[in-house]
């Protein structure tokens, strides 16, 4: 009990650190809102040429939009601010995300949603930069397992909450996007413009020093490495969430609801991972990539070789465990790369990597489908992959602690 205060006083700017924790989901949001209500849409526009491929590419297109567009939004908060742009962007996001509401043709609502993905890529990008632009390390370590922990927990009120609105009219679920509205006002009244270190403002007298890199030249090297773990993370972190439900089929589960109740325990591992980023936070960057590559690859090897329901469980416990700690551990990383100048593009990029790798899952995993003949199958390969990057994280951390010397000349 006495750990949890202390964890709870840790919290400093708890307004704004709430709202930075609801308002981080909204992307994800945007997703999952929409899934109940695929077979209802496609019915909807049956008459609608290739309406079976336009409205599930309608449901993706906002992902597609932030891949493209992150970096760019980088680029805007850096040069322009971040409160201004976040409060924006989230207005923006409530009023055409419910837009299909008020439209009859799949057209417009394709390109309202590819509108909304725009609307994501600035809100995501923005919120993990003030993250990092409001506290220090531990305090962005707190507040990231928060956003971990809460996240997966508000899934269920939303499915829930659209597949109510849905049964009144067939587009009824896109009104769910209106809870931006609330999360707008919280941001107009807790947000604050932070100031660059260094410079006195008596509206920012609790925000600390970042410990992140300096504000030189914008550090390109590093940059692309975030990018370049970030989006083979991101494609293996996509694998069982594209691809789950073919897995359960190869052992024997077919039936949609069967699928559900067998995957909703395991699911909720997820929230198990971010409190163990938590924990693992105290140790170096490679440490805690080697500990989530590893629960990965034990997870998603063990999926791969599952013959019973059972099997099956726990490998996807352990596979939703890397899963809750991979994103706030690549964040907290990608965070203490980028000093306040080139923050904003540093997390553009990160968000542009992590969403290009859930574009590029699904195919990759289904060309390794293709050769290995199951799904399952590729299901191993991802955890085999997973393991070389965790035998990396490895290598690199035990070369942190013991440097080869250098010689010396004479």
């Amino acid at each position: 009990m006495n750990r949890l205060r202390e964890f709870y006083a840790s919290l400093t700017l708890k307004p704004q650190g709430a709202t930075m924790v609801v308002a981080g989901f909204l992307p994800i949001f945007a997703i999952i809102a929409m899934f109940p209500v695929v077979a209802s849409l496609i019915g909807h526009f049956h008459d609608v040429p290739n309406a079976a491929i336009l409205v599930p590419a309608m449901v993706t297109a906002p992902g597609y939009a932030i891949a493209i567009l992150a970096p760019f939004a980088g680029l805007a908060v850096d040069r322009f601010g971040r409160r201004r742009l976040l409060l924006a962007c989230t207005l923006a996001y409530g009023v055409v995300g419910s837009a299909p509401f008020f439209l009859e043709d799949l057209t417009p609502i394709i390109v309202s949603r590819v509108l909304l993905g725009v609307c994501e890529a600035g809100i995501l990008t923005i919120v993990n930069t003030l993250i990092a632009d409001y506290w220090d390390d531990a305090g962005r370590r707190n507040w990231l397992m928060a956003q971990g922990v809460i996240g997966p927990a508000l899934q269920g009120a939303v499915l829930i909450g659209v597949s109510a609105v849905a049964a009144i009219r067939w587009n009824a679920g896109f009104l769910v996007y209106l809870v931006a509205l609330p999360i707008f006002v919280a941001m107009y009244f807790t947000t604050f413009e932070p100031k660059k270190p260094g410079v006195a403002d008596p509206a920012t007298a609790s925000v600390r020093a970042p410990t992140s890199a300096s504000d030189g030249p914008f550090p390109l090297a590093a940059a692309l490495g975030v990018a370049a773990l970030t989006f083979v993370t991101g494609l293996i972190y996509y694998v069982f969430i594209v691809n789950g439900s073919l897995a359960w089929a190869e052992i024997g589960v077919r039936d949609p609801m069967a699928v559900s109740r067998a995957t909703f325990w395991p699911s909720m591992f997820v929230m198990a991972g971010a409190a163990l980023f938590r924990v693992v936070s105290r140790y170096s960057s490679a440490t805690q990539i080697a500990v989530f590559m590893l629960l990965f690859a034990v997870g998603l090897g063990g999926i791969g070789l599952a013959r019973d329901v059972l099997q099956l469980q726990l490998a996807l416990i352990v596979q939703q465990t890397a899963a809750g700690m991979a994103v706030p551990t690549l964040i907290a990383w990608a965070q203490s790369q980028f000093g306040f100048a080139h923050r904003g593009r540093g997390m553009g990029l990160w968000t542009s990597a992590f969403f290009l790798g859930q574009a590029v899952s699904p195919i990759v995993v289904g060309m390794i489908a293709g050769r290995t003949g199951t799904m399952q199958g590729a299901f191993f390969v991802a955890g085999v992959a997973a393991l070389a990057l965790a035998i990396g994280a490895v290598a690199a951390s035990l070369r942190r602690l013991h440097p080869l010397p250098v010689s010396q000349t004479q």
